[in-house]
């Protein structure tokens, strides 16, 4: 892989393909659009759903501040991360409840959903009350 189309950090700059996040955020849609992989890259192309365009208005018209005290909330987990959601925070909705992702530049060309899982792990105690005996054995360590 060249190193125009690597995502990271050269020295303390984050760059996105060859490109600054200032010179990102100055793209149009389209432009940003041609950079994002395939599946990002088709979904913009095909045209943004009703529901994100106006997550993407909403997006534009709050800067920082105002998302760091009452975040975005939107179900929209499909919606891909644009430059512009950079520094903006997201209460995403994961099933149950709605919880903050806040956007660092590292997330762009991602969807919001990936950064909010929606199952948690589960960690089994011991037996309860009317457990067969075979399943209150517990082995010791």
């Amino acid at each position: 892989m060249s190193q125009e189309y690597r995502t990271g950090r050269e020295g303390d700059e984050f760059t996105y393909r060859g490109h600054t996040l200032e010179e990102l955020q100055d793209l149009e849609l389209e432009e940003v659009a041609e950079l994002l992989p395939a599946r990002k890259r088709r979904s913009i192309e095909r045209g943004l759903t009703i529901e994100q365009q106006k997550l993407l208005e909403k997006a534009r018209g709050k800067d920082e501040q105002e998302t760091a005290n009452s975040p975005i909330r939107t179900h929209l987990r499909d919606m891909p991360i644009l430059p512009e959601f950079v520094g903006l925070t997201f209460a995403v909705y994961n099933g149950q409840s709605f919880e903050r992702v806040r956007v660092e530049p590292e997330m762009i060309g991602h969807y919001l959903g990936e950064f909010q899982l929606t199952r948690n792990s589960v960690e089994h105690g011991q037996a309860g009350i009317g457990a067969t005996r075979s399943s209150k054995f517990v082995p010791l360590k």
